[in-house]
């Protein structure tokens, strides 16, 4: 959905939220994604709101945050190209793979071109090993790919 609202209504929605989910049973993670969801991200000024309605401490909500590697600090690009980093997509040549892609966007892990069309995410285990490596772009997963596919990928999103 990703809204770009002024800091009084991100505050509003994100009680909204909260408001909407805290009935449920350990509500912390549908809460998070239905932020994200609304937002793209997960506004650092959602942090505190979250601990405080839901009696954690900010340590607590920001430590589920950075565990769990789909939760994201900033907006990302229009799409987003999750690279596999399990060892089978490794043993495959997925490491050089990456480390081409991200030389040649000029990005490093969780940036985004400067023209804001691509995000490149590590992600570890998309469950192709056998058919490794593999990634996923806005959550298709794509498989056995190679420096062609991945230039071919990172072109047609650019446009």
């Amino acid at each position: 959905m990703n809204i770009r609202t002024t800091a009084g209504s991100v505050s509003s929605q994100i009680r909204a939220i909260i408001d909407d989910l805290r009935h449920l049973e350990g509500p912390l993670l549908p809460i998070l994604h239905a932020i994200q969801d609304a937002f793209g991200y997960i506004p650092e000024e959602a942090k505190p709101i979250i601990a405080g309605e839901l009696n954690l401490s900010r340590a607590e909500v920001h430590g589920v945050i950075s565990f769990y590697h789909d939760f994201r600090a900033q907006p990302t690009g229009r799409h987003v190209l999750k690279l596999c980093r399990a060892e089978a997509c490794q043993s495959m040549g997925g490491e050089q793979l990456a480390a081409t892609l991200l030389a040649r966007l000029g990005v490093d892990w969780h940036g985004t071109t400067p023209d804001n069309a691509l995000t490149v995410e590590p992600v570890y285990c998309l469950g192709l090993c056998a058919m490794a490596p593999a990634c996923m772009l806005d959550g298709q997963p794509i498989a056995r790919l190679d420096e062609d596919c991945l230039t071919d990928i990172a072109g047609e999103v650019r446009r």
